[in-house]
């Protein structure tokens, strides 16, 4: 395992760590010397979001009642800075990560290749989940390796356009509806415009955000970002570029702030503030405009606009993940393939924070918000397109963003910005697959 980890080290992942490490929460202190608790298995579970705390803790308590043999403690690291990766993969060093834990695409493939990750393929397929009938395959495509499993999937997020009614009431244009195509979305917001809105009101926004806004659009029109095997970039590619230009069009025609505006106050902030007709914002959204009592009253939400005649969508979401030098590794499987069973999902879906992956248990997130259309988030989930990933995604995220904030601040041409990233992003893949 520590030989393993090596990799994870060249690659940068392994953060240099301080004498102390940020403590999880939990219902006990961790007990790294054994496996029981109180004469029980005891199972840790490590998570880094505090709102789907009380899910979570949820799921654990149904657990421990179908298997009263069983401690669930939760240990809960924040996301933020990359304090819950630093944690678990020192704890993975030490031996002690937690026995299953929320694992995303970004680090998949580098903590197989590090040797944190049990192979799960033969318990799944011993067991009755039946993950290829259960769940996208999508989803399921993310933690696939040579094959194997490497972790259940556990929720998911798509992307659906929101719009202020307010707004379009007082502009006297009709909402949006969930069988738009984009020039339906396009006319729409020259229509917001031609109204005349309030000072600092806009019709939409189109920020520089790549799984929200552009690559949907892309892969919609016939592009592409990485190829199957990972060894080059599609940023060159005419299509690739269409996709991404029909973005900057929309603040080169003033129907969207621009990119300054956006840098200076986020598009979510501004469509919080009222000051957006609409906005593509991904599922893990909904709670948080919900909370906010300026707008939770005066807004809904409809599919992606249609691109080229497909529904454009990407998907992506967390897996249940178990650590290969577990010390109660049995226990931990049976905990993460129930997990994804049914009941639990249907427990995680009615949580409202999150939509689970289950395809029997997507109907849960939209019924925690009755008034709202957020079934547009699940109705074409089965073909989206899983967000594109390798074990350098983050610096490729970055540099993508970089290089293409010249376009869509009108400095550089979106094909000389392309010819520019594609060239030092291949770079960077060449040197990964060494």
């Amino acid at each position: 395992m520590k030989k393993n980890l090596k990799y994870l080290v060249t690659l940068g992942i392994v953060a240099i760590m301080g004498a102390t490490l940020l403590t999880g929460c939990g219902k006990k202190q961790d007990n790294k010397e054994g496996n029981t608790a109180g004469g029980k298995t005891k199972i840790t579970f490590g998570i880094w979001d505090e709102n789907q705390r009380p899910t979570m803790e949820n799921l654990a308590t149904a657990y421990e009642a179908k298997n009263n043999n069983v401690d669930v403690e939760i240990q809960l690291t924040p996301y933020k800075g990359g304090e819950y990766w630093t944690k678990l993969e020192a704890s993975a060093t030490g031996g002690t990560a937690p026995d299953v834990f929320w694992l995303n695409t970004l680090h998949a493939e580098s903590y197989k290749d590090g040797g944190i990750l049990l192979d799960l393929t033969d318990y799944i397929t011993k067991s009755d989940l039946n993950l290829e009938e259960n769940y996208p395959a999508a989803l399921i495509s993310m933690y696939r390796f040579d094959d194997k499993i490497y972790a259940i999937p556990k929720d998911f997020d798509t992307n659906a356009l929101w719009y202020n009614k307010e707004i379009f009431d007082k502009a006297g244009v009709d909402y949006p509806t969930d069988d738009w195509t984009w020039d339906d979305f396009v006319a729409t917001a020259q229509k917001l415009k031609d109204a005349g809105l309030d000072a600092g009101v806009y019709p939409l926004a189109a920020p520089l955000d790549f799984q929200t806004d552009y690559y949907p659009t892309v892969y919609a029109n016939g592009g592409w970002i990485l190829n199957a095997d990972k060894t080059e970039t599609g940023y060159e590619d005419t299509k690739t570029q269409e996709g991404i230009q029909v973005w900057i069009d929309l603040i080169k025609a003033g129907l969207s702030p621009d990119l300054a505006t956006m840098t200076d106050t986020s598009a979510d902030a501004m469509f919080e503030a009222g000051k957006l007709g609409m906005l593509l914002a991904g599922s893990y959204m909904t709670p948080q405009y919900m909370s906010n009592d300026g707008i939770n009253k005066i807004i809904n939400l409809v599919e992606f606009p249609e691109f080229n005649g497909v529904e454009p969508n990407i998907i992506n979401g967390l897996g249940y993940a178990v650590y290969s030098g577990s010390k109660n590794k049995e226990a931990a499987v049976d905990f993460a393939l129930w997990l994804g069973s049914a009941e639990a999902m249907k427990i995680q879906g009615e949580g409202g924070a999150v939509i689970s992956a289950r395809n029997d248990a997507q109907q849960y997130f939209a019924a925690t918000n009755p008034d709202l259309n957020l079934a547009a988030y699940t109705n074409h989930s089965d073909v989206a397109y899983p967000l594109p990933v390798c074990k350098s995604s983050a610096e490729l995220y970055d540099l993508e963003a970089n290089y293409l904030k010249w376009a869509y601040s009108d400095e550089k041409t979106l094909g000389e910005a392309s010819k520019e990233l594609k060239a030092e992003a291949d770079a960077i893949l060449s040197k990964m697959n060494k």
